[in-house]
């Protein structure tokens, strides 16, 4: 019926601390409170904390909720999936409180996005695994025969690491004739036990006595531990041991070095001799204290011989024993209470940590979470927590122990691209202890820093005639961000210069930004063109800046002069007339040359190559007048010959050249007939080769071929002397009346005004006749074939008043 009660008992207490808990869970918001028995299986079942704290197990998985712990041992598992926590590895209460009631352990629940710390308390309860067991199987002692009845003789008391209920209960003496158990319970929670002599004993009757003493617990099933009692009955002292004070108190500092003497115990004995010596022990004691101090046998003193810890315990009570050699003892409690020292410094816990952060995150973006805590009491134990103050970063507390790091101001990658936070924390003992924690936090870059040139503008000057292909130049640009958004491309703004798409032009390398001439520049045709090249980054958005390019092409010496006057023809001959009474630097003629280059590429220079009397002409080296060096005499041949070449001053240089023919006469009929021949003999040196051919094509044609050949020439020349006939006009080469010689020495010093007359019956030839205010020009037809006579008549023709064609013109004008 006990057993039934017990277990009747013991199972109402279990629901009404179930019920006490499940109302503190619902109580307290942000925490949560279960009961699990200790020696629980892995995976046993603690609590449906998702349920309890009101979340989502949808919100357990995206806030990546985890358990936080202190120590090293995590008895307690999250499962995420279904919200439950489950156990983890095997909890040993005695192990983990030892004899403290209630026992349990807490621990942090996290969530993420928004951070989010909830405290769950575990008690362990107690399971009666732990048998009672005396500190000795044999207990010894030694009573005098004489002692009186009610002498109370101390026994040490068994242990039971369990607690409650599963703790030591009661303890029973077997057999009790001449013995009782008296227990008294101490303030600690322990037990002291005396056996009271009953009735006297006597040495001459029984010398020894053997007692069982057995321990019994209060759990199901019941456990026991028992120890033998072996009594040795002597002969007669009768007086017993006396403390100095039953009580002794005494204070010692934590941390305090082995041997450090605490208190000193005494005791007198009446007795003399041998009856009278009295010894100190520790009697009973829980095991924790006993391996901490220890008592001099002789004097009494009591020393430390452990480490004491405050945070482990406040206060110890040891029971020492004073018994002299009849078997008498007397029993003094000392309290010594532990005086707490500032040893343990604060320590640090990261709870949440991004190492990475945007550097366009806005200010007050949390950055850690961590968790500070101090084992020291009072003063000793409260912290404070601060960072260093050369980071765009501040720490703010959130709940009790915990603290956020969050930015403070904007943060720029391109200035600084990582930062080092020192967490500090320090406590308020004397002297304060203090800790620290470097964590280190990396600014991940954002596309906000455009691509930059080394100049805004370029000018770069390029040879003309250049291959294609040919690299001008390269642009370049930075990005002062990094990877992608630093990663650059270079592109042509397209446009038209002077008509033709810049893409014709130039190009540019995406990558490189090497800039290529697509075709071969001509510094006649564009002397210099302006365009834009865009440098892009491969960010997103992505950002661009623009550079101009002034490509300046530099001129190369690739044109020849161009000879203007006198115009050099292949089927007529142009004379310039030299009177025989020309005097000394008469101007002959004057030869213009043009150089479509530009520079000293168009500088143009005169020479007289060749001559047929050197004596007689001279060219100017730089305006390209022909003049007489001498007085003409009536020996001077009347054709002359000139070869003038016109060099520019280029390199290397190139240059044309033209020939000058000059009659010396005072008149046309003068040299008419030196003129002919010197036409004719030009022709029959052309028609003798002309004839060859035409020779050998004859003979390899047939006879009839050559017929109708005759006859296409034939119908041909009549047709051109018809049209020559109708047509009014000659043929009139180009020449500017004042052209600008390249040299800027002005314009040609005279306006040529020439008359061209035409019979109306002129069928083949003509010749042509010209006055200037100081000159003379002989055109000369190399196929006339007219007499002097003929040319006379034509000329008295020409100056009849009614003469069908009058033309004056500048320059030149040629007739076939």
């Amino acid at each position: 019926m006990a057993f039934i009660w017990t277990t009747a008992f013991r199972s109402r207490w279990f629901v009404l601390m179930v019920i006490l808990c499940l109302s503190t869970v619902c109580s307290v918001t942000g925490q949560a409170r279960y009961s699990v028995p200790e020696e629980q299986t892995e995976g046993s079942f603690v609590g449906n904390i998702a349920k309890d704290l009101g979340l989502d197990v949808s919100r357990l998985i995206s806030g990546k909720a985890r358990i936080i712990t202190k120590g090293s041992r995590q008895y307690v598992d999250l499962n995420r999936d279904k919200g439950m926590l489950v156990i983890k590895e095997r909890i040993d209460r005695e192990e983990l409180c030892g004899k403290t009631t209630p026992c349990s352990f807490s621990f942090e629940v996290i969530l993420e996005n928004p951070i989010q710390l909830y405290r769950v308390t575990v008690e362990v309860t107690d399971v009666n695994d732990n048998s009672p067991v005396f500190p000795k199987e044999e207990i010894y002692l030694k009573i005098v025969e004489s002692v009186a009845s009610g002498t109370r003789f101390a026994l040490e008391s068994a242990d039971d690491p369990d607690v409650g209920i599963n703790d030591i209960q009661k303890y029973t003496l077997k057999p009790s004739d001449h013995f009782r158990l008296e227990v008294q319970n101490q303030p600690d929670g322990g037990q002291f036990i005396e056996m009271v002599l009953k009735t006297p004993l006597d040495r001459e009757k029984d010398e020894s006595h053997t007692l069982i003493l057995i321990a019994s617990d209060g759990g199901t099933p019941q456990r026991s531990g028992t120890a033998r009692i072996q009594i040795t009955v002597l002969d007669a002292n009768d007086n017993a041991p006396v403390c100095g004070n039953s009580v002794y108190k005494a204070d010692v500092r934590e941390n305090s070095p082995e041997g450090t003497v605490v208190t000193t115990v005494s005791a007198t004995d009446a007795d003399k001799g041998i009856n009278g010596e009295v010894t100190f022990s520790i009697a009973h004691v829980a095991k924790e204290a006993k391996k901490l101090f220890e008592v001099n046998d002789k004097s009494g003193e009591i020393k430390v011989t452990g480490k004491i810890d405050f945070e482990k315990s406040k206060t110890y009570q040891l029971n020492v024993q004073a018994s002299d050699h009849g078997g008498y003892t007397d029993t003094c409690k000392v309290i010594i209470q532990v005086i707490d020292v500032n040893d343990n410094s604060p320590t640090i816990q990261l709870m949440s940590f991004s190492n990475t952060i945007p550097e366009d995150s806005p200010p007050g973006t949390t950055i850690a979470v961590v968790n500070v805590d101090d084992e020291d009491s009072e003063g000793n134990g409260v912290v404070k927590c601060s960072i260093n103050s050369d980071v765009p970063f501040k720490i703010v507390s959130s709940l009790s122990g915990y603290y956020t790091i969050v930015t403070d101001d904007t943060i720029d990658r391109e200035n600084i691209p990582e930062y080092n936070i020192t967490i500090t924390v320090s406590d308020q003992g004397s002297p304060p202890l203090s800790s620290s924690k470097t964590i280190n936090v990396k600014v991940s870059d954002v596309n906000d820093s455009p691509p930059k040139f080394d100049e805004s503008e370029y000018t770069k000057t390029v040879s003309e005639n250049n291959s294609p292909g040919f690299s001008v130049f390269a642009v370049s640009a930075t990005d002062a961000d990094s990877g992608q958004n630093a990663r650059i491309s270079y592109l042509l703004e397209e446009r038209e210069i002077n008509g033709v798409a810049l893409s014709s032009l130039v190009s540019v390398n995406s990558n490189s930004g090497v800039i290529v001439a697509v075709k071969s520049f001509d510094y006649e045709q564009i002397k210099s063109f302006v365009f834009n090249v865009t440098a892009r980054d491969a960010g997103s958005p992505p950002l661009s800046s623009v550079a101009t390019i002034k490509i300046m092409i530099q001129d190369q010496n690739d044109n020849a002069p161009q000879v203007l006057y006198p115009v050099q023809t292949g089927g007529s001959l142009v004379a310039e007339m030299v009177p025989r009474s020309a005097d000394v630097g008469y101007l002959v003629t004057k030869v213009v040359a043009v150089d479509v280059d530009s520079g000293q590429n168009a500088w143009l220079s005169y020479k007289l190559q060749k001559a047929t009397d050197r004596a007689l002409f001279e060219v100017g080296l730089q305006n390209g007048e022909v003049r007489t060096i001498r007085q003409v005499t009536d020996k001077d041949a009347v054709k002359q010959r000139l070869t003038v070449i016109v060099e520019d001053n280029g390199q290397p240089s190139r240059s044309a050249t033209v020939i000058v023919n000059v009659a010396v006469a005072d008149s046309f009929p003068e040299v008419l007939s030196e003129f002919t021949d010197f036409t004719h003999d030009k022709e029959y040196n052309e028609n003798l080769t002309f004839y060859l051919v035409l020779a050998l094509a004859v003979v390899s044609f047939l006879f009839i071929t050559c017929v109708v050949v005759i006859i296409s020439v034939k119908i041909y020349r009549w047709r051109q002397s018809r049209i020559l006939y109708h047509s009014n006009l000659p043929v009139i080469p180009y020449y500017p009346p004042r052209y600008s010689d390249t040299l800027g020495t002005g314009t040609l010093p005279h306006v040529y005004n020439y008359e061209v007359c035409r019979t109306t019956d002129s069928r083949k030839s003509d010749c042509k006749f010209g006055r200037a205010g100081s000159q003379n020009v002989l055109i000369m037809d190399p196929s006339s074939t007219g007499t002097m006579q003929r040319i006379q008549s034509e000329k008295s023709i020409l100056d009849e008043p009614d003469s069908p064609l009058e033309v004056s013109f500048l320059p030149v004008m040629m007739c076939n």
